[in-house]
């Protein structure tokens, strides 16, 4: 398989090539280097590390290639045990997960509570490039197994969104593009989606793992009751306000969250910055003499700038400011009613109008 600078290929992706790969060592009792798949919107020429045949069974393994992207499945070993079986009721290929592979023990996810985390169109990936080859009056069973799989999932969301036990094998088009895609939003709007499914009320949502870590510190919350929306905050709380979430607490630190104060609510750096700009205007509206402002603009980071005011006695009326300028916004652009927290790197509260 060619490897694209920005485009990988999904775990679900690996599965189904190893899942084919080893149905075709049963029937022809030869191993492959590579496969051919068929993905919802493309074929993909995927490559197959080694096979071990058994007596109407086979294992295949292969591993996700690197591509431009912080994927932690990147170099994971995937592995498919594949029997083929006189047929029993109507299924002709049964799916299940093995070691590494989570399991899904909430609601709100595409998979049901109690099954393994293989989702629906890697399993209808398996599911079609199998069944042409299946013999008359046969069947195949598969389970697909991460060996590492448990470790991984420990770096991922999982565990939040109550998949136990590995990694969850994924993909919508076969093909795995960078953070920036359609695929990591869709990835990270299931807490949503599990927190209404767990009828869970009160959400706080935080930027990220510092945000969470400092919520859980400083408020009577559980980790359930949190929503990391990561760069993207402006798309999750307008998917929150799609699923009738109209009210939440906005959580995070100043440096990240005051961003949205001046309508930017995708707060990549590489998108837009504005922190500094932001600052300088609601400390002049407070009242800041020119020396203040002068020492704000050389400052470097949003901790200096803290610093300074707190100095000038400014930084209470300051943060204030930033926290009503913020859910403005949010009322403005997604009609939401969110009380907001802005807090420094040791949790400290640096508003009080919430």
């Amino acid at each position: 398989m060619s490897n694209q600078n920005f485009t990988g290929v999904t775990t679900g992706s690996i599965a189904t090539a190893c899942s084919l790969a080893a149905l075709k060592a049963i029937i022809s009792g030869k191993t492959f280097n590579s496969v051919m798949i068929d993905a919802p919107d493309t074929s993909l020429n995927i490559f197959i590390d080694k096979t071990d045949i058994g007596e109407n069974s086979a294992i295949s393994y292969s591993h996700k290639c690197p591509y431009n992207d912080p994927d932690v499945t990147v170099n994971l070993t995937i592995q498919s045990e594949v029997q083929l079986l006189d047929k029993e009721g109507s299924d002709d290929v049964v799916i299940t997960g093995g070691k590494g592979v989570g399991k899904i023990t909430k609601p709100g996810l595409q998979i049901e509570p109690g099954q393994h985390a293989i989702n629906p169109v890697p399993r209808e990936m398996i599911k079609n490039n199998l069944f042409p080859l299946i013999p008359e009056g046969k069947m195949v069973k598969v389970k697909i197994s991460v060996p590492e799989g448990e470790e991984i999932a420990k770096k991922t969301m999982n565990p939040k969104l109550g998949i136990v036990g590995g990694i969850s094998i994924l993909g919508t088009k076969g093909i795995a593009r960078s953070m920036s895609s359609k695929a990591y939003k869709d990835s990270i709007v299931t807490q949503i989606d599990v927190a209404i499914a767990s009828e869970i009320k009160n959400l706080v949502f935080v930027p990220g793992n510092i945000g969470e870590k400092l919520a859980i510190k400083k408020l009577d919350v559980s980790k359930e009751e949190i929503i990391q929306t990561g760069n993207y905050i402006g798309f999750m709380f307008e998917e929150a306000k799609k699923r009738g979430i109209d009210s939440f607490l906005f959580f995070g630190h100043i440096g990240k969250v005051i961003k949205v104060a001046g309508g930017i609510f995708n707060t990549k750096h590489a998108v837009a910055d504005g922190r500094k700009e932001i600052m300088i205007t609601h400390v002049a509206l407070n009242g800041a003499n020119l020396d203040v402002i002068k020492k704000l603009y050389e400052s470097k980071t949003t901790e200096d700038m803290l610093d300074i005011l707190d100095n000038a006695n400014l930084k209470l009326k300051v943060c204030n400011s930033l926290a009503d300028a913020i859910s403005e916004r949010c009322k403005l652009r997604f009609d939401l009613d969110i009380k907001v927290i802005l807090v420094d790197m040791e949790g400290n509260y640096l508003n009080d109008n919430f």
